[in-house]
């Protein structure tokens, strides 16, 4: 059976709020001349679109415009654009500080996602990790975003296959819970060698304005020179630093 229809339909409600965006409000003849569709067919949309919260008819009964469910889903994608541009000034600090790699990561779904990278003066590679995906079980930002995750998410990948990348790779869910817990109590998490061999990582919560952490800010760097001995030391840089950047997200300790 052919999915067709319900691509169609879905184009047509991204157009409708395209549309919307672009009038700021219109009525449901307008909108289905502009769609090139009957007016039942725009009304339906709208309706779809309306009980999601996306639009809402005006005082003008008839007469739509965009709905705050837009500016939710706006202020989700914000949220992740203004933790790189406020932690920018404080990553490339503390890169310089300690030579290192500095990143910053958010959740995405059952993943860890790099969105901001600052490279230190004894950074050995060029590789640029922003926009890349990491596990959320081998990564120093991913066990700190997981620790903090909500009950639901933090379950669904405890209940998953945990992929082993190195020997060193956390794969049983009871010695991942355990290190999870130590996460939350300490205010930070590591790992050594957990996703690649020679890469070690230590990473801190970053909070927003409601408390809620948004993201991880970590150092990584080759295990010769971050070795585990230095980790609490690292961590209280780490710490430091993502206060900080919490604090510019409008946290206040």
């Amino acid at each position: 059976m052919s999915n067709e229809p319900f691509v169609q339909s879905v184009d047509r409600a991204l157009a409708i709020l395209d549309i919307l965006a672009r009038r700021h409000s219109a009525g449901v003849t307008e909108i289905g001349r502009e769609l090139g569709v009957h007016k039942s067919t725009a009304f339906r949309l709208l309706a779809v679109l309306e009980s999601r919260g996306f639009v809402e008819q005006t005082q003008d009964r008839g007469t739509y415009r965009l709905g705050l469910g837009v500016v939710r889903l706006a202020g989700a994608v914000a949220a992740h654009l203004d933790v790189s541009r406020q932690g920018h000034e404080v990553c490339d600090r503390l890169a310089a500080d300690l030579g290192e790699t500095v990143n910053i990561a958010i959740l995405d779904s059952n993943r860890a996602v790099n969105v901001s990278q600052s490279r230190g003066a004894a950074s050995v590679t060029s590789y640029n990790w922003v926009g890349r995906q990491t596990p959320l079980h081998a990564t120093s930002s991913g066990k700190v975003l997981l620790a903090f995750a909500p009950e639901p998410v933090r379950a669904a990948v405890l209940a998953e296959p945990l992929e082993r990348f190195t020997p060193a790779t956390l794969t049983g869910g009871g010695e991942l819970t355990a290190d999870l817990d130590a996460v939350r109590s300490a205010g930070w998490g590591s790992t050594s060698e957990e996703y690649e061999v020679g890469l070690n990582a230590v990473a801190a919560p970053i909070r927003g304005a409601d408390g809620s952490v948004v993201a991880a800010l970590s150092v990584s760097g080759p295990a010769y020179r971050l070795d585990r001995a230095a980790f609490p030391e690292i961590a209280k840089r780490v710490i430091t630093a993502a206060g900080e950047v919490s604090g510019r997200m409008g946290f206040i300790a």
